[in-house]
């Protein structure tokens, strides 16, 4: 099984980070020290082969033709060596004056006195065929030196006489080579541990709130909304996901607790018909009600039985609404039209309860956005249940106007006044009122509940207010 401590994102995200980091660190220092090993040893090289032109220079009348026919003499030139020598002391270099084929002629190194030396062929070749040649010495010397070689030129004649080549310790260019590396080193590794705590902070940041984003989706698993994910006042991707987070869960806790009441409303709806129908039924087959008696039981089943039909219609008529996109279509209608419609079916039952109508319906068009039979369900429903509830021998007001570009339609009625805490809970699925429960035999409370479903599905909102014992409903449509 594999070990999965470090395959973690928090894991991968620092090593990702802290790899790269290296990578970079090690590719500026490889670029940064080429260039200026390159570049130093270039100015070294430079300024030893000066050197050595002017000792060329100095050299061109010793090395004249004839002069060093006796390498003796020439060896025991004192004026020569004396100059030479002063030369190597001033410039930090030794010098070695050798003749076309490399023999060393005369060196300015004690150390070297008394040898017989000779340049490498190759090398002074070199030499002689560009003008200047310059290599790392590990045969004259135990430790490196720069080696610079460069021609003696006759100024006057261009003849070559021989060449010079000057000597210089590496010492300097190493110590400076190991005092870069130590430096890169040293900065390296505090970049290297900045980058590990820096990364291993933004991880642990980045991280921390999926771990109980993670935490959080194992509880909603097991039905518990409870929990929510804290934002840590972030106002990044990572907070405008914690607070997405928090309102997926809210949505998810309203909707598992409107399943919960809208599962007691139902059975509390369904009961109280199915127990009555059971009752009455048990008692005929069995006995207990008398058969003269039994006609107006059996009405009783048949009323409650037509009951329990219009509560599984109306069910089923949210479930179809919730799933109707009204405003597809681009569809126009005329809403005077439709309230009108609404008022002449009505008529007889405002008539049973002795109510007055107040109509203030346009005579013109109002061509309003929507779906035409929905439209006229919502005013139908606000006024049936406006006249259900309405003062006996009161007066009902259907009205409609256009203001700001909105068809605004208004259904009020004279009656008891609702409480202000009740009015929001008004469009609540099997919300009734206990006056409406004693009152309304046959509501199952879901009439103003597809009136705000069907207003929701058209982008619009139903308003309601009580006062003073009138209760006024209104909501608005976009006009054509």
């Amino acid at each position: 099984m594999k070990d999965r401590r470090f395959q973690g994102l928090y894991w991968r995200q620092l090593f990702v980070t802290a790899g790269m980091v290296l990578l970079t660190l090690c590719l500026l220092g490889v670029s940064f020290f080429s260039l200026s090993y390159n570049y130093a040893r270039s100015r070294e090289v430079e300024e030893i082969a000066a050197k050595a032109r002017v000792m060329g220079q100095l050299s061109v009348s010793y090395l004249e033709s004839g002069r060093y026919l006796d390498i003796e003499e020439l060896r025991n030139s004192e004026d020569f060596q004396r100059l030479a020598t002063f030369a190597a002391v001033v410039s930090d270099v030794q010098f070695l004056i050798c003749d076309p084929e490399g023999h060393v002629l005369l060196t300015t190194d004690e150390t070297l006195q008394g040898r017989t030396i000779t340049i490498p062929e190759a090398t002074t070749r070199r030499v002689m065929k560009r003008g200047m040649a310059f290599w790392r010495d590990e045969q004259m010397y135990d430790e490196h030196r720069f080696a610079v070689g460069v021609q003696a030129v006759n100024p006057e004649t261009q003849e070559v006489l021989g060449e010079v080549v000057a000597l210089s310790p590496t010492a300097s260019l190493d110590t400076m080579w190991g005092g870069f590396i130590g430096l890169f080193f040293m900065t390296a590794f505090v970049v290297l541990m900045i980058a590990f705590m820096a990364s291993s902070v933004t991880a642990m940041r980045q991280v921390k709130p999926i771990r109980e984003m993670v935490e959080a989706t194992r509880h909603f698993a097991d039905g518990d909304f409870d929990i929510r994910m804290n934002d840590y006042g972030r106002t990044d991707e990572v907070g405008e996901l914690a607070a997405s987070f928090n309102a997926m869960a809210e949505t998810l806790q309203q909707t598992e607790r409107q399943r919960r009441e809208f599962i007691a409303n139902i059975s509390h709806e369904l009961k109280t018909p199915m127990t009555t129908i059971a009752g009455y039924t048990d008692g005929i087959l069995d006995g207990t009600i008398p058969p003269e008696n039994e006609r107006q039981y059996l009405q009783i089943i048949a009323e409650e039985s037509r009951r329990l039909s219009r509560l599984v219609r109306r069910m089923l008529d949210v479930s179809q609404l919730q799933a109707i996109d009204p405003l597809r279509s681009g569809a126009h209608f005329d809403l005077s039209e439709s309230m009108r419609r609404v008022l002449i079916s009505m008529e007889k039952k405002i008539t049973d309860r002795n109510l007055d109508v107040e109509a203030d319906i346009p005579d013109g068009p109002i061509l309003v956005l929507g779906d035409n039979d929905l439209i006229t369900q919502v005013i139908y429903n606000l006024l049936e249940n406006a006249a259900k509830f309405a003062r006996e021998g009161s007066t009902l007001y259907l009205g409609g106007a256009v203001r700001d570009g909105k068809a605004r339609v208004i259904v009020r009625n004279i009656g008891d006044t609702i409480p202000a805490e009740e009015l929001p809970l008004l469009f609540e699925r099997f919300h009734k009122s206990d006056k409406s429960r004693s009152e309304d035999k046959d509501g199952v409370g879901l009439g103003l509940y597809i009136v705000k479903t069907i207003l929701e599905q058209h982008k619009e909102k139903i308003h309601v207010a009580s006062e003073n014992g009138v209760t006024e409903f209104s909501f608005s449509l976009t006009t054509k």
